[in-house]
């Protein structure tokens, strides 16, 4: 026999799973095979049953709602016995053989008796096993999908720093900034990359939310001693948008309680809030004190080279998926970031609209095609033109002045920046011209207004307030 014929009548189980594990990895994709798949082994029950063994019961009702079915069409399709296999996760499993111990000769297919002897394991991936133990981590955040940029570079070193293990003077680690420009992806990062490097390790990611509502279930069930043995255990605790916490007095002791008892046991602790600790004013002074006394590592906005380096890598993302093929033109991914003056979850969700829109068309599409394939896709729902006249009202009402203030010749900073994010805002979001821009602004020259959209582009990655500013301004615009 030759080829598939020999695969076919094998009967070596830890050669049987090389094959099918290999197959399989192809099929899944390789984050998902390096999370669920890759750290398990298969093993032999008392009875002689074929296990796929887990490392968590997470990871176990993962294979077994998503990947069983098919593993075992391959197991079948490649074992000259016509075993099936189960699954089941490391702490249901007793003292029991590797699979290639097994004797596979007699007429059922029965097994020898189980020896305690290692578990035979799938052939490592590049990156290794990336059994986290949590859930809400998503596959595609890592630090090979992390863009970096001006604003960003010092958080990402940090962020690399923890990930490794580092006997780091800070602690805990807290990242802050505005929405969507990298926090959750740093954390999502740092958790993959901790686990893969010390896999023995309890790695718990929790967004503030899930820690409130696990928290107050844990309450309602009388069940908080194992909530907060859960927590107590990790060796690496990270927990998103801390700043949901606030206002909620038990949620917040808690809390303070966990980050004291870690931090003294020398634990490590990451955080995320869209402020500095210091500035979440709704949070218990104590805990702030807590959340400050680490290293606090802004996350700033991201300029525009940032912008268009994270929508070329979006699309190359796409593009290994098979969604788009080719790439798209430089002044197409301009247009779109130009467009977009949102967060980068905004620019990823124009992104994907493009390349669910174009497909094979992408890399011959131009501005032109883009705006009109997209048209309100680019401006967050249905196309509603937005004037001149409205920005200068939103402008005026954010910031507590008067229409005819930003019209007027005052210099004075108070109003001189937000008549800059006004034009900013009016060459984003009309089609104007700079000097028609400057005439609707007290009859100002072209030039004035470019100064002033340049000075708003360079001053969102320096100035967190500006990038609030900007952002808060976009979505009243956008309604």
């Amino acid at each position: 026999m030759t080829g598939s014929a020999q695969m076919a009548g094998m009967t070596d189980p830890d050669r049987i799973w090389t094959e099918a594990a290999g197959r399989l990895r192809g099929e899944i994709g390789e984050g998902p095979f390096s999370s669920y798949i890759a750290p398990s082994a298969v093993r032999a029950d008392g009875a002689g049953q074929l296990i796929l063994v887990t490392p968590t019961a997470y990871a176990r009702d993962w294979v077994r709602k998503n990947a069983l079915r098919r593993m075992n069409e391959l197991w079948l399709g490649l074992d000259g016995l016509s075993r099936r296999l189960d699954v089941r996760c490391r702490a249901e499993m007793g003292s029991v053989a590797p699979a290639s111990q097994v004797a596979a000769g007699r007429a059922e297919g029965a097994l020898a008796t189980p020896l305690a002897m290692p578990m035979a394991t799938v052939p490592p991936v590049a990156d290794g096993a990336r059994a986290v133990r949590a859930a809400g981590l998503q596959e595609r955040l890592t630090f090979d999908s992390f863009v970096e940029g001006q604003g960003n570079a010092f958080a990402l070193a940090i962020a690399r720093q923890a990930a490794a293990w580092a006997d780091g003077h800070f602690n805990p680690i807290f990242f802050c900034g505005p929405y969507g420009y990298g926090k959750t992806h740093l954390l999502n990062a740092i958790a993959w990359e901790a686990q893969r490097l010390r896999p023995d390790a309890k790695v718990v990611y929790l967004t503030a939310e899930r820690f409130l509502s696990t928290f107050v279930r844990a309450m309602q069930d009388r069940s908080i001693a194992a909530f907060k043995d859960s927590l107590r255990g990790a060796d690496m605790l990270l927990i998103d948008d801390v700043q949901f916490v606030g206002g909620k007095a038990s949620t917040q002791e808690e809390l303070l309680s966990t980050l004291t008892a870690l931090i003294e046991d020398g634990k490590k602790i990451v955080l995320s809030a869209d402020r500095p600790p210091m500035a979440l004013t709704e949070v218990e002074p104590r805990l702030r004190s807590h959340l400050a006394s680490g290293l606090t590592c802004p996350v700033e906005p991201a300029d525009r080279a940032l912008k268009l380096a994270v929508a070329r890598n979006r699309i190359e993302a796409l593009a290994r998926l098979g969604v788009v093929s080719g790439e798209a033109q430089a002044e197409v991914l301009e247009h779109l970031v130009d467009r977009t003056p949102g967060s980068m979850r905004e620019l990823e969700g124009a992104v994907n609209t493009l390349a669910a829109v174009a497909g094979a068309r992408l890399s011959s599409l131009s501005v032109d095609e883009t705006q009109a394939l997209l048209g309100s896709a680019l401006r967050g729902g249905p196309e509603r033109r937005i004037t001149v006249d409205e920005i200068q009202k939103t402008v005026a009402d954010h910031f507590n002045m008067k229409q005819a203030d930003l019209l007027s010749e005052r210099r004075t900073r108070a109003v001189a920046r937000p008549r800059q994010i006004a034009m900013w805002l009016c060459k984003q979001h009309t089609t104007r011209s700079y000097p028609d821009i400057g005439r609707r602004f007290g009859g100002r020259d072209h030039t004035t207004v470019l100064h002033g959209v340049r000075k708003i582009e360079e001053l969102m990655p320096q100035d967190d307030q500006i990038a609030r500013d900007v952002e808060a301004l976009t979505r009243k615009l956008r309604g």
